[in-house]
């Protein structure tokens, strides 16, 4: 398929979640297991998914998921259960999770890297009955016992160690369940929860099936794309994106348990790789790999990236190394199932600056965030989204929801706009922008200047308070060794207007706090520096 394609196929407007009336594809698969069984029977000799050494046909697949939903429902989990994983980067997530979805249950991924006490917050707020770990996270599945004790707790084995429900018969497995509406929740999905607790987003099966129709649409995913993935399949981009939509196109996921950019590029060789999607910075390491042979990624022709500005450098050492690559910009969130808006394949370096248009289905505002009147073409605003990939709820959280979710329409918390030819481009986020005496400041735009900078690898700009003007302008930047302060701030007065040029700075060579999904960390940045300004750390 292609952008137009995606565009042409037939669309009807429907009433879901109650009273929201949305434009909806015809075309597709009414729950999440539905899309998978498909692609068995249209591709079931065809490799499905590489993990190490081992490998597995659609239909072997298909087979490995029976027999895991023949273990959970040896446990009692039913239709509407909730059930949490707490699991690396394997094959076993993937399995596990197609067979809750076989079940009619509901799959709370979480990241390996929550501890204790947030393991305990997702599994009491989600209502879990099951949370599966990996063995080296029994300590934080403990710490979740204790506080809900009614909760099952059952460990993965090592790779290599036996087999999760070693006894159970796929064959014995209860039928796919077909009681589920397409607005019953699929999977409860926790954001990175850079303020305040982590939200569940409840994401419904209808969400998931036109997340996976824009997603692979536009960017012509089939059955011949080799896919490798690395980022976390714990978290929305990774799952839906990375896992979900190669298994429903029928193309190989090759899967790997963590990013290492020496490890990652000569397995992405191997697989003749043809799609993968990372944040920016993970493709920033693959270029600073030493001694690889780029001519091994010929049949690389999708690089999909976000979660951040791909900087200006990059996109030219890509182009120069691969010049059948194509880098796509996409933007979205947890509550939009991944990318809501995305570039067109082919659009070019010269607008990836934008993060792309509205797919299909999507319905885009530009609105004042104080009173929600729609701004006017080319003026910035809130960036707010409509939608059947748009949650209609936070799970447990009604005052979340309408905070969050205004009729419909997905308040971003961004900051951005839409020029005339429909292009969307993202300037900030709310919470970033710094209002120096008055005048207000894009962190992103300062962030920007610094990427171009020589010997800038990375930055962040976070507003740092102040008792005259209400804040300044502080800069993080990761730099190469030997790069001095004063040509950071030289070259930021070229370019900025004085007052956005920053007025402290923290220089370092190791890379910047990021967040579970690549996401530079500007919680902890800012609480750095408020550090720095005060000598105290806070609490």
């Amino acid at each position: 398929m292609s952008t137009a394609a995606l565009n042409a196929l037939p669309r009807r407007r429907e009433r879901h979640f109650g009273d929201r009336v949305v434009w909806c594809f015809q075309d597709r698969a009414r729950n999440v297991f539905a899309g998978f069984s498909a692609a068995v029977r249209a591709h079931g000799d065809r490799t499905a998914l590489v993990f190490g050494e081992h490998r597995w046909t659609y239909r072997e697949l298909d087979g490995e998921i029976a027999r895991m939903a023949a273990g959970l429902h040896g446990l009692g989990i039913a239709p509407g259960d909730r059930v949490a994983l707490q699991v690396r980067n394997r094959a076993e997530f993937v399995a596990l999770f197609y067979a809750i979805q076989r079940l009619g249950a509901v799959a709370v991924p979480m990241d390996v890297r929550l501890q204790g006490a947030e393991v305990a917050h997702v599994v009491a707020d989600a209502g879990a009955r099951l949370l599966l770990h990996d063995a080296e996270l029994a300590d934080r599945a403990r710490t979740a016992l204790e506080q809900v004790p009614a909760l099952a707790v059952v460990p993965l084995p090592e790779p290599g160690q036996g087999r999760l429900f070693a006894s159970a018969d796929g064959a014995l497995a209860p039928p796919p369940h077909e009681g589920m509406a397409e607005d019953d929740v699929a999977m409860i999905l926790y954001t990175s929860g850079t303020t305040g607790k982590p939200k569940g987003a409840a994401i419904a099966h209808l969400n998931v099936a036109h997340s996976v129709i824009h997603h692979a649409g536009n960017l012509g995913l089939g059955p011949d794309d080799q896919s490798v993935v690395a980022v976390p399949i714990s978290h929305v981009t990774g799952l839906l994106c990375g896992v979900i939509a190669p298994l429903w196109t029928g193309g190989t996921l090759t899967l790997l348990p963590y990013f290492k950019a020496k490890e990652f590029l000569p397995v992405a060789a191997a697989a003749r790789m043809t799609y993968t999607i990372m944040v920016p910075a993970m493709y920033n390491l693959c270029l600073r790999v030493e001694g690889f042979d780029w001519s091994t990624l010929s049949a690389w022709r999708l690089g999909h990236f976000g979660g951040a500005p791909m900087p200006g450098a990059t996109i030219e050492a890509l182009a120069a190394k691969l010049p059948g690559l194509t880098l796509v910009n996409g933007y979205g969130a947890t509550e939009t199932c991944s990318p809501a808006i995305m570039l067109p394949v082919g659009a070019g370096p010269s607008n990836l600056a934008s993060v792309g248009r509205p797919l299909a289905c999507v319905e885009i505002l530009i609105a004042d965030p104080e009173t929600g009147v729609e701004m006017p073409t080319g003026e910035s605003g809130e960036i707010w989204l409509r939608g059947p990939m748009v949650i209609a709820r936070y799970w447990n959280d009604p005052d979340a929801t309408t905070k969050g979710v205004v009729a419909g329409w997905w308040r971003s918390g961004d900051i951005g706009s839409v020029d005339a030819e429909g292009n969307v481009f993202v300037h900030d986020r709310l919470k970033d922008l710094i209002n120096r005496g008055g005048y207000k400041i894009y962190s992103a735009e300062v962030e920007a200047v610094l990427a171009r900078c020589p010997g800038v690898i990375e930055s962040a700009i976070v507003a740092r308070a102040d008792a005259v003007l209400g804040e300044r302008v502080h800069a993080f930047v990761c730099v190469t060794e030997g790069t001095a302060l004063a040509s950071l701030a030289e070259f930021c007065a070229a370019q900025l207007g004085d007052y956005k040029v920053p007025e402290s700075w923290t220089l370092g060579t190791e890379p910047l706090p990021r967040n579970p999904t690549g996401k530079l960390d500007k919680k902890t940045l800012r609480e750095r520096a408020a550090e720095i300004q005060t000598g105290v750390k806070p609490k």
